[in-house]
């Protein structure tokens, strides 16, 4: 039987229990170290190393556990999948020598930047999710292996990081609940589906790049027109608009530039929608939708859209 690795017997470290204080205010939240004994009751998943000669424990739980230290972490090296949610860390800098991960999660901590830079040595880091910190800007992360990023309900008010060379197999973005104006800087031509609800955009920008994006989710933002949108997006199938602040049907010229392939619109909750008839008023941009909203787009609507376009075009005829 091959031998386990050393790195599946816990390191000793010391447990050191501290204080932090809660939004400036004085209560105060219990925090911890990472100890050899929080370790041990995490770990499993015994699997054999690269090498093949050896096996270690390559999954690690440390959900829920008060911790604002994971130094002690930095020695597991064979480790795959690492689930840090609910604690209340501010540094992932221990993570850099982890160079084998997949899988990260660290929801729902502290987080407002990273430091010293750890994800540049996690080259094969495949999925990660930071949501619910404190990130303001993404600088400092980077994933040449990511193909799914969620990085909902942070502070973000830029992403201009997010480039090709840095994130180029990354497939599916969260972004849902940060502070982003624009879609400026998403320059990520592989992306296939990015969530964008509950910021504060007003304005679509770089949407040009995004070539291969089959879903784009909008909802609950400050968008009065959908100018911006691209005829380089020839795989977009479905938008969510809903609950923006589009007033008429000039705001929805820009779905003309993707009527060749999208499939599925939601845009109610706009002023749009309680002043004309939205429904064929889209139709008449993209005859080819199947949905609108909740309800799929029904024989009569589609007839009746088409003898509107005729009777626009007539309009448009001069007399001789």
């Amino acid at each position: 039987m091959s031998d386990v690795d050393e790195d599946t017997v816990v390191s000793d470290v010391d447990g050191e229990e501290d204080t932090l204080k809660v939004g400036g205010e004085d209560e105060k939240v219990q925090v911890c170290n990472l100890t050899q004994e929080t370790i041990s009751e995490g770990l499993s998943l015994l699997c054999r190393t690269g090498n093949g000669l050896r096996h270690a424990f390559v999954k690690l739980d440390l959900k829920d556990k008060g911790l604002n230290d994971i130094a002690a972490i930095s020695s597991f090296v064979h480790l795959r999948f690492l689930d840090m949610s609910n604690n209340h860390l501010t540094d992932l800098s221990p993570l850099a020598s982890l160079i084998h991960l997949l899988w990260l999660k660290v929801d729902n901590n502290a987080i407002a930047c990273f430091k010293g830079n750890p994800f540049t040595q996690l080259s094969y880091l495949q999925w990660l999710s930071v949501a619910v910190n404190r990130l303001t800007d993404l600088d400092g992360l980077v994933g040449p292996s990511l193909e799914s990023l969620n990085l909902k309900g942070n502070g973000i008010k830029t992403v201009k990081s997010l480039q090709q060379g840095c994130f180029g197999n990354l497939a599916t973005l969260e972004l849902r609940g940060n502070h982003l104006e624009t879609t400026h800087g998403i320059n990520l031509p592989n992306l296939q589906r990015l969530y964008l609800a509950q910021n504060v955009i007003k304005r679509l920008e770089g949407l040009e790049r995004l070539e291969h994006l089959t879903t784009l989710h909008l909802r609950d933002n400050q968008l009065e027109s959908l100018d911006g949108l691209s005829p380089n997006m020839k795989c977009l199938k479905y938008l969510n608009v809903r609950g923006n602040a589009i007033l008429d049907e000039n705001g929805l010229r820009g779905l003309g530039l993707v009527s060749k392939t999208l499939r599925a619109l939601v845009i109610s909750n706009n002023p749009l929608v309680e002043t004309t008839d939205s429904r064929i008023s889209v139709l008449l941009l993209v005859p080819q939708l199947e949905r609108i909203d909740k309800d799929p787009v029904s024989a009569e609507e589609r007839t009746e859209a088409q003898e509107r376009m005729k009777e626009l075009q007539e309009e448009e005829i001069p007399e001789p």
